[in-house]
């Protein structure tokens, strides 16, 4: 059984006592904004230089990473942990996604500053804006992504 609540918790623990500026993002924040598709792991980006910083305290939980990952949809810097069954996606903030319809790729910057504010688990934290959410999720085209947005223009 996934422990999410206990793993959400601790990272993002990690994160704030190390300053690490973050922003939650993909099926996570999708299911904060109403999705109800089931939950395969929590996205969480943060600065691509900021990951030195987590790594002695996650490093254990690592079942991959980090390391560039380049597949047919991304191009970033990517990090996944496994805490209490649930996966953590610790993804880069800036890298390339694939236009699914063009197969072109686009750069990304995640904006920090541009984020709405959600308890979730007792908790404050940044989570991607439903716009810029739908927007990526549109790009990406991928089946979860098309119910996702579904789900998010909805509601």
């Amino acid at each position: 059984m996934k422990k999410t609540e206990e793993a959400f918790k601790w990272i993002i623990g990690i994160l704030k006592g190390h300053g690490v500026p973050f922003k939650i993002t993909g099926g996570f924040a999708a299911r904060l904004y109403g999705s109800d598709r089931p939950l395969a792991d929590i996205d969480i980006d943060i600065l691509n230089e900021k990951f030195d910083e987590v790594l002695p305290e996650v490093n254990d939980y690592i079942i991959w990473g980090p390391e560039r990952l380049l597949d047919n949809n991304w191009d970033l810097l990517l990090m996944t942990l496994q805490y209490g069954g649930q996966k953590i996606d610790i993804c880069g903030a800036e890298g390339k996604l694939r236009n699914h319809k063009t197969g072109e790729w686009k750069n990304f910057t995640t904006d920090f500053s541009k984020s709405e504010t959600k308890e979730v688990y007792g908790i404050l934290v940044p989570v991607i804006t439903r716009e810029d959410l739908i927007e990526y999720k549109q790009v990406l085209g991928r089946d979860v992504d098309r119910q996702d947005v579904e789900a998010l223009t909805q509601s």
